[in-house]
């Protein structure tokens, strides 16, 4: 009863989210692009099909080692990744180009899931982290096509969301073939949502099984020598609206006890590009956009990354990272990017979103948490003062990576025992 009054719901706001399609549409066309993809619309895949659902560019990173494994494990099968956003569509272009094939995920509606299965016929559905929704789950399962969560997570503040609509959550949970949780914290939200424990394996995050791209490293470390070889370089990356004026004052504020601090400025969102471009001329006069093919040099001050997939080659740059997202109330992104090329990560309050990789990655000694806007200035500025700090913290940051590895190799196990 509860699916049935949801569903009736969300076809009443079809016609707000068409046109929130095109108003949005106006800053990013991606949004309009394919837009009838949204309604299950496309032309049929003759191959059989794994479909993987990565809702936007965080997810889609995350999941990119799986699908590479895929590719190569089931060459006879078509790769179908479907994306919520066009930043994540972007993101599946950028790292498989035609390898795989790309489209927008249907609206939780039965007659769009209907029609997309009817032209896709998947033998599973891989979905990423948390992007769980009814009519999905509901169709697949009356089309007889296992579901896996994988890399699940389930924060505290979400796990109580869920139980508000419990009438709703139970029975999806319930049709789920899998759930691979990251830890066991989140299997034992699951659990008391209502999954099945024997259908949960705690796997692990296999954001840790990220290994950075040697190209980017490289071009990361060239463009590192465009800006000064022996100055100091911050990054505050994946930023939210609001954060790119903390990072800002955070860097001028430090800038008095050095003067050549470079900032890499990386926008979570592109629609946002150009307003942080503006905000970034407010604070300086020396700045480059990436997207205009400028070339940084030694009297760069501030860095403007707003381009898409290329974050790692930025990290690759810098001495120090803070992550975005946590100071915003959004949850935080993934340190284990920075962690990864062994820089030092800071973050703000918020990092509910990767709650137990940041508490276990502060007691490894590889991220700081400031608790407000008015600390990040003087924990950077200590770091900052102190290479020696700099590199034990991002070595204890790389080291935690590494020792964390191996959830992938048992996702895929999980993934061929269903397909088997």
């Amino acid at each position: 009863m509860a699916r049935h009054l949801y569903t009736l719901l969300f076809y009443l706001l079809t016609p707000v989210l068409l046109l929130r399609l095109w108003w949005r549409g106006r800053k990013a066309p991606g949004y309009r692009r394919n837009w009838l993809q949204r309604l299950g619309l496309g032309a049929p895949i003759e191959q059989p099909v794994i479909w993987v659902h990565a809702v936007s560019v965080g997810e889609t990173v995350a999941i990119a080692p799986l699908v590479r494994r895929l590719l190569e494990r089931y060459p006879d099968h078509r790769i179908l990744l479907t994306n919520m956003t066009p930043t994540g569509a972007e993101q599946v272009r950028k790292l498989f180009g035609d390898a795989v094939e790309q489209r927008f995920c249907p609206w939780d509606l039965p007659l769009a899931l209907t029609a997309f299965l009817r032209r896709i016929r998947p033998e599973l559905c891989i979905v990423v982290e948390t992007e769980l929704w009814p009519n999905l789950v509901n169709q697949c399962a009356r089309a007889g096509v296992p579901v896996v969560l994988a890399n699940a997570r389930l924060s505290a503040r979400s796990a109580r969301g869920y139980e508000k609509f419990s009438a709703l959550t139970r029975p999806m949970l319930q049709q789920l073939s899998l759930i691979a949780a990251q830890g066991q914290t989140d299997a034992d939200r699951f659990i008391a949502l209502g999954m099945p424990p024997e259908r949960v394996d705690v796997t692990g995050s296999i954001k840790f099984d990220l290994q950075p791209d040697p190209t980017q490293v490289s071009a990361g470390q060239a463009l590192r020598a465009q800006l000064g070889p022996k100055r100091p370089v911050l990054i505050g990356a994946s930023t939210h609206a609001g954060e790119d004026e903390i990072l800002l004052q955070a860097w001028q504020q430090l800038q008095q006890a050095q003067p050549d601090l470079a900032l890499i400025l990386v926008p979570r969102h592109p629609e946002r590009f150009d307003q942080v471009a503006e905000l970034c001329s407010r604070f300086s006069e020396s700045v480059v956009r990436r997207s205009a093919d400028q070339v940084p040099d030694a009297k760069t001050q501030i860095l403007l990354g707003d381009t898409m997939g290329e974050l790692m080659l930025f990290y690759a740059a810098a001495d120090l990272a803070v992550v975005g997202g946590s100071f915003s109330g959004t949850g935080g992104h993934n340190p284990l990017e920075p962690a990864a090329l062994g820089l030092p990560v800071v973050m703000g309050p918020d990092c509910f979103n990767f709650q137990a990789i940041t508490d276990a990655l502060i007691e490894a000694g590889g991220l700081t948490r400031v608790e407000s806007d008015a600390e990040l200035a003087p924990c950077l500025e200590r770091l900052l003062a102190d290479r020696a700090l700099r590199q034990q913290q991002g070595a204890q940051a790389e080291a935690f990576v590494a020792a964390n590895r191996g959830a992938l190799e048992r996702l895929e196990t999980a993934v061929a025992r269903l397909l088997s």
